[in-house]
């Protein structure tokens, strides 16, 4: 039996081939060498890392020769009217973020899974950039990963295939990549390239996956020209809405820092991302206000203790943002643009519309940028009809809890006491703190009821 061989499949967009999808300082060379088992058309680029010496080597002061070296490799594939990138070991990281189709692995493989035999899921959460990877030691059905199609992305499956390409491969894994074990020889790779450009242009998927894109991705070049735009118009201003975040799932336990490179500057070493850092960064070498194609050239560089790249990303790909445009909602994650499902908006809308008041005697319409202003305006508006009390910022710290707002207004009215909890914001990190305000409140609420029940 043929032995088989890990295969790491990028789809470069249309347009797309070996002279124009490497980043502009990319680390690999051409392989010039003749009589190859390449497949005609095709070609290789590789790199050699220099042998290095590990920094525990030092540190304990070994003085015998111990050093580490690896090597990378992209293979260009004419399929059809398309190119694949095949990736061996970290050479994908010099592709153009543009250059191949973001989705390109994960549809490969919710059109080829067996969808009760998934064995391991990465989810993100776009809200708040939350990444989850969830594995199990049984393969089972998608239900029991705990995903949530409504709210979360999911990035990455693996699982086995169904009965019917079983003679391709037995087990596979998508996100950008397509990633899959197969005995196959040189020569018969661009078949099983052509195959692939088959499952993933099939919508097979929504027979076991239904719902499962509620956020999908923009691929309008003039619609995504105008939410750059918006970008662009919020990163000056310094929005809210705008973040930065490290685009993948790092591992914690190993020492990493930070590095941000704009044209021939390099920021000072940071322990974490932070966008005021790289924004200090810009204002430091004179960069503000700049435009999309500058943050697609900036990027954010993670090293470890010996100064090795571990992983480099465009700050554009890191940049977490989210916008409106012509009444539609968008999200900007990992350099690509998602159109959140109206349908789904317009179901959740009227959904949280029952528990709330659109016509409260007390709350006014919202035209203030700042929650005290707001409350304080509503509060004012009140008087003197209604006995109401305004108690933003006002903390208390009942036994167990941290200091925090019983409410922002409180009306006394006909032997009753109304709670209102206010926050101007839709990001869930923010809606997280109004509910436990409002859990805290319903507490205190409860054991005063009990201590005058008791007392009596």
């Amino acid at each position: 039996m043929a032995k088989k061989r890990n295969f790491s499949v990028y789809l470069l967009k249309k347009g797309f081939n070996a002279t124009n999808s490497l980043k502009d300082k990319h680390k690999l060379s051409p392989l010039k060498e003749e009589g190859t088992n390449l497949p005609p058309g095709s070609s290789l680029f590789y790199s050699v890392f220099p042998n290095k010496e590990p920094w525990w080597k030092g540190y304990w002061g070994i003085s015998q020769d111990i050093k580490t070296n690896s090597a990378n490799a992209l293979v260009f594939l004419p399929v059809q009217d398309r190119f694949f990138a095949v990736s061996f070991g970290s050479a994908y990281h010099n592709l153009k973020d543009e250059a191949y189709e973001y989705n390109f692995g994960l549809l490969c493989t919710l059109n080829c899974l067996d969808p009760e035999k998934i064995k391991s899921t990465d989810i993100l959460s776009p809200e708040t950039a939350k990444r989850e990877r969830i594995q199990l030691p049984n393969a089972t059905n998608l239900a029991v990963f705990d995903f949530n199609k409504d709210e979360s992305i999911l990035k990455r499956l693996t699982g086995s295939v169904k009965d019917e390409f079983k003679d391709l491969f037995k087990s596979v894994t998508g996100a950008d990549s397509f990633h899959f074990s197969t005995p196959c020889k040189p020569d018969e790779l661009t078949d099983l390239c052509s195959k692939l450009l088959t499952i993933y242009t099939s919508d097979e998927y929504k027979k076991n996956f239904p719902d499962i894109l509620s956020i999908s991705a923009v691929k309008d070049p003039a619609l995504i020209e105008e939410l750059n735009k918006s970008l662009e118009k919020d990163f000056s201003s310094k929005s809210i809405d705008l973040t930065l975040s490290i685009p993948a799932i790092i591992d914690y336990s190993t020492a990493f820092y930070i590095q941000y490179k704009a044209k021939r500057a390099t920021s000072e070493k940071f322990e974490d991302v932070f966008i005021d850092d790289y924004r200090l960064f810009l204002e430091e070498k004179g960069l503000e206000g700049i435009p999309v194609s500058d943050l697609k050239a900036h990027s954010l560089n993670v090293y470890d203790e010996d100064e090795r790249l571990l992983q480099s990303f465009s700050v554009f790909k890191s940049i977490l943002y989210d916008c409106q445009l012509d009444g539609d909602t968008y999200h900007l994650c990992e350099g690509n643009w998602f159109k959140v499902n109206h349908n789904f908006i317009v179901r959740m809308k009227a959904e949280l519309d029952k528990a709330f008041l659109e016509d409260h005697e007390i709350l006014c319409e919202c035209n203030k940028s700042r929650e005290d202003e707001y409350n304080n305006e509503a509060f004012e508006q009140s008087q003197p009809e209604k006995l109401v009390f305004c108690l933003d910022k006002k903390t208390i710290s009942p036994k167990g809890y941290d200091a925090i707002e019983p409410c922002d207004l409180i009306v006394c009215e006909n032997k009753t006491v109304e709670l209102i909890h206010n926050k101007i914001s839709t990001r869930s990190f923010s809606l997280s703190h109004l509910f436990n305000q409002g859990y805290v409140s319903m507490m205190m609420l409860r054991q005063n009821s009990e201590a005058k029940k008791k007392s009596s």
